[in-house]
């Protein structure tokens, strides 16, 4: 089900989302839509706050293939990277953001097994941006030269 993402002003959007204590049909369903959700938008990733749900769970859809992860920690990072971000709760805005190169991220996957995974470029980018939006953070925080999109 494609659900409706939510726009900056949210309150949700600027919690700390509690971590996820259990893994079964609801949460199945849940990492479902997000995927339908961030496909249909068109988007690189999209977090369950993003969906009004505050809880610590995102999705990451790049090149390197489709990722969901529960509790997701970051346990490393290296390297700098300064980019643009858009956000799909803050339509038609874009912004420039240093973020990591690398980065290793640990997590548990829909069924409660622990996974590591390293991402670099814009895989890093997309992951640290979904994260950072976990604990209430908005890529607008940290952004520099705010503009529209063309």
């Amino acid at each position: 089900m494609i659900r409706e993402i939510v726009q900056i002003g949210a309150p949700v959007l600027r919690e700390k989302c509690a971590p996820v204590k259990e893994f079964n049909e609801a949460l199945w369903t849940l990492l479902d839509d997000m995927k339908e959700t961030l496909r249909h938008a068109e988007g690189a990733g999209l977090a369950a706050p993003q969906v009004n749900v505050p809880v610590r769970a995102v999705v990451v859809d790049v090149d390197e293939g489709f990722f969901e992860m529960v509790n997701p920690v970051m346990v490393s990072q290296k390297g700098e990277q300064y980019g643009p971000e858009g956000c799909l709760s803050v339509r038609g805005k874009m912004g420039d953001v240093v973020r990591p190169d690398k980065v290793k991220v640990v997590f548990s996957d829909r069924r409660g097994n622990r996974c590591s995974l390293v991402a670099r470029g814009f895989f890093a980018r997309a992951v640290c941006h979904e994260l950072d939006h976990l604990d209430g953070v908005i890529y607008t925080d940290k952004a520099t030269n705010v503009r529209d999109e063309r």
